[in-house]
């Protein structure tokens, strides 16, 4: 795939990942991985923790992550670009109209809608990160021994995560750096 080619599909998904980085990064997964081929499951979702991991808006992360892996820095200018290209035209044009247009009964009616479709995205995330990282179907296919279908350190960190996260204060970032830090260490 030419860089101009790439620049056109991060365009696309710019513009129609309506919801946060997980929806572009499902639509990345769809297009990149299962369409395309460009890059292997595991890696994109190697790449998709670690822009997870870093500071700022997921889906330019990863989009600048794949485009650098794939051509280098301007690889990784132009994805990015095309990543957000959309947003700032969009948000160009909402500005002007959104007064005019924010009580008619058809824009309620899209926004209404666009709520269960983004949760939707972000769910079959979750389950497609949660099915590589905690779930191991290949040892279990080979001889369906369900002591080996979890990766059972990193389930049980998981879960032990959902407390700390939920009735603590602590930030999420301390969470995802202690996360990565486990990974390393003992995963």
């Amino acid at each position: 795939m030419s860089l101009i080619q790439l620049f056109f599909v991060f365009f696309y998904i710019g513009l129609f990942a309506i919801g946060g980085g997980l929806v572009a990064a499902s639509f990345m997964q769809q297009i990149l991985v299962v369409k395309y081929g460009l890059i292997s499951a595991s890696k994109f979702y190697s790449m998709l923790a670690i822009s997870e991991s870093t500071p700022g808006p997921i889906g330019i992360n990863i989009a600048t992550y794949i485009g650098n892996e794939m051509y280098g820095v301007p690889g990784g200018i132009i994805c990015t670009f095309g990543e957000v290209l959309p947003s700032i035209i969009v948000v160009i044009i909402v500005a002007r109209y959104f007064k005019k247009m924010n009580e008619k009964p058809l824009v309620k009616s899209i926004f209404f809608a666009l709520r269960p479709v983004t949760t939707g995205m972000v769910f079959a995330v979750f389950v497609q990160i949660f099915t590589l990282c905690i779930l191991q179907i290949e040892k279990f296919k080979i001889d369906y021994d369900w002591k080996v279908l979890f990766n059972w350190k990193a389930l049980i960190l998981y879960f032990a995560c959902l407390p700390v996260l939920f009735k603590t204060k602590l930030h999420p970032v301390f969470l995802i750096l202690a996360g990565g830090i486990f990974g390393v260490l003992f995963l």
